[in-house]
């Protein structure tokens, strides 16, 4: 029996003033971003895939993100806190206006331990959660699908884990961009196949992305 547990990233943010957001309330969707979820929708359901759970962080970018979805398959949105972003000590700080500010002596003590990362959520508390987030999206669609919204940091950790690579990495490496789709393939409970995809990969030029990756979008407040 296969299933398939798609783990989504959100689209993108309206942010014009390039803040960190983290877990800070309040940040939907641009209107880019909720044509690079409408997209997604539209290429799921025209795909003949088999959705049968939409679960989303209950952070709100990642609810409007995934709607679309729900909506084409006549489902609702679920929410799992399993599913949340990465707590960061740097929230609120408008990184991408001047990240050199970074190096200021006064951020120094965040950086005792990159490993960990001692600025953030532990990699290896992430992978705990997305695991059982995915574990029980895998017990509840057994032979169908489910699409599951969550954040960059958290699914490429968790993608990293699966992998075999070390948790700690360049955050411009991560393969993760806006609106992408890393899918796992289940038969029974045994995984069986990663693959990653793009489905509104032709939006990405169009985009600001405040947090560094491997895509073509831009990091919000730098100039092109």
């Amino acid at each position: 029996m296969e299933t398939t547990i798609h783990v989504m990233r959100h689209g993108e943010v309206h942010n014009p003033e390039a803040v960190l957001y983290g877990r800070r309330p309040g940040y939907g969707l641009s209107d880019l971003g909720w044509a690079m979820a409408e997209t997604v929708a539209e290429t799921l359901k025209k795909s003949d895939h088999d959705i049968r759970s939409v679960i989303a962080s209950p952070l709100l970018r990642a609810q409007m993100t995934a709607t679309p979805t729900a909506r084409a398959f006549g489902l609702e949105v679920d929410s799992d806190p399993r599913l949340i972003e990465a707590w960061n000590s740097f929230e609120g700080v408008a990184v991408n206006k001047n990240r050199a500010q970074l190096a200021l002596p006064r951020y120094w003590p965040r950086y005792v331990n990159p490993l960990k990362p001692s600025w953030s959520e532990p990699y290896v508390d992430l992978v705990s959660r997305m695991r059982a987030a995915v574990s029980d999206a895998l017990r509840d669609n057994q032979g169908g699908e489910a699409l599951v919204v969550s954040h960059q940091l958290p699914i490429w950790t968790l993608r990293s884990w699966v992998e075999g690579r070390p948790l700690a990495h360049d955050p411009r490496k991560r393969e993760c961009s806006l609106a992408s789709i890393t899918s796992y393939v289940f038969i029974g409970r045994t995984l069986k196949a990663v693959t990653y995809w793009e489905p509104a990969g032709h939006l990405l030029p169009q985009a600001e992305d405040m947090v560094p990756g491997n895509s073509d979008a831009d990091l919000a407040g730098e100039d092109a």
